[in-house]
């Protein structure tokens, strides 16, 4: 791999055909997201779009995760340090907006847990591949503050403004089978089916014509860019969140392996 990568020391790349980029999220925690790997994977697609070797990437967990989320020690630092909460913010924004101006196509291939930073990009990949026993979460809530990043703009569009609530306010969790039939992911295959089917996707786009499909995604992701002001609202609750005593219970109530118990305002 070139060095147009390193600075991205906290992911892998890998270049397993002509035209393919694999961006592979590998860390301990079933692939935790710490600050380092939050800055990166905010800032990895428009060198992506850059790479003039690439025409798709294609988005993996290493192991048997996809993503856990956030880690313990990422989380914390938001809830305690004001000035990386405003910067973990401004990363939450630039990931969702950079996955959807990367020109490239991006395929992403869920296995395992999908939590957190890693499942924003996940089901904002232009196609996503879930395996069957795949564990898609979206835990806000559950942490203790407002459902924001991707979610507020994608579920809805996805599934459904019914399915987005329920799963969104109860964080219960999604397997492939389910969330393809909802209409969350767009294949759902055997669990050791995954990625050989997220390559045969992306051999296929990248022998597709370039300049039709990279615009046809750049025209379709307008659906999203005209829902910024509910993508922005959204943060700026999940991230006021962070600095209430909820946030700080349910990173409490995860760390100890207990059901937490909420004690912030019950009026706003």
């Amino acid at each position: 791999m070139t060095d147009r990568y390193d600075e991205f020391p906290s992911l892998t790349f890998e270049r397993p055909e002509p035209g393919i980029l694999r961006v592979v999220l590998d860390a301990p925690g079933l692939n935790a997201v710490d600050a380092a790997m939050h800055r990166e994977l905010a800032e990895v697609w428009p060198a992506v779009d850059r790479d003039p070797d690439v025409r798709v990437a294609v988005l993996t967990g290493a192991g048997r995760a996809f993503s856990a989320g956030g880690s313990f020690e990422l989380l914390g630092a938001i809830i305690d340090d004001y000035a990386f909460r405003t910067r973990v913010l401004r990363e939450a924004r630039d990931l969702v907006r950079n996955v959807l101006d990367c020109s490239k196509p991006i395929v992403s291939a869920i296995h395992g847990p999908a939590v957190g930073a890693g499942l924003v990009a996940a089901l904002l990949a232009d196609v996503s591949v879930a395996g069957r026993t795949a564990r898609i979460i979206d835990g806000h809530t559950r942490l203790g503050v407002a459902a924001g990043d991707h979610a507020a703009i994608c579920w809805p569009l996805l599934c459904g403004m019914a399915k987005a609530k329920y799963h969104l306010l109860t964080c219960e969790t999604l397997t492939g089978e389910e969330a393809e039939r909802i209409g969350l992911v767009s294949l759902c295959v055997e669990d050791d089916e995954v990625q050989e089917r997220a390559m045969e996707v992306a051999r296929n786009l990248a022998g597709g014509a370039q300049s039709a499909i990279r615009w046809t995604k750049h025209t379709l992701n307008h659906w999203y860019r005209m829902l910024g002001p509910a993508f922005d609202a959204s943060l700026a609750y999940e991230f006021y969140g962070f600095g209430g005593p909820d946030a700080a219970e349910g990173l409490a109530a995860h760390r100890e392996k207990r059901a937490p118990r909420f004690t912030g305002p019950t009026s706003e």
